[in-house]
């Protein structure tokens, strides 16, 4: 996820018109995805994707906010497998890289990951983490 944050905010602008409008047409998903084919929805998705990838990347990395991470990570992961898997990348059969992510955010968010060796451990120990809410994105 890193990676592909990465790229896309080096090869700034960024355009999801091309998935949201296109590739979403037809599929399960399309009446979800299709109102941020355009206006300003589109403008929140074509900078929401980059920041979001980046984001998910860098936190599973270093073990910050892991569980909310993974768990957005598994989030997207659908929405690419879904999209993806109806234009024809399932000709192969349905086991893709995206149900393989999908399966490895969701085992890191049902285990808890990142709650032993990572910073959300060093976290949970601080004051501001108290708070039963801010504990719960922790995990």
């Amino acid at each position: 996820m890193l990676h592909a944050g990465l790229d896309k905010i080096w090869a700034w602008p960024f355009d999801a018109s091309w998935f949201v409008g296109g590739a979403a047409q037809g599929t399960i998903l399309a009446p979800f995805v299709t109102p941020f084919s355009d206006g300003i929805l589109l403008a929140f998705v074509n900078v929401a994707v980059p920041l979001g990838q980046t984001a998910i990347g860098l936190g599973l990395i270093l073990g910050v906010l892991t569980r909310t991470a993974a768990f957005f990570g598994a989030f997207m992961m659908l929405f690419f497998y879904f999209i993806n898997g109806y234009g024809g990348g399932w000709a192969n059969g349905m086991v893709t890289g995206e149900l393989l992510g999908i399966m490895v955010f969701g085992t890191i968010v049902a285990l808890g990951a990142g709650g032993v060796l990572a910073v959300d451990n060093r976290l949970r120990e601080m004051e501001l983490f108290e708070n039963t809410r801010l504990r719960k994105l922790l995990g």
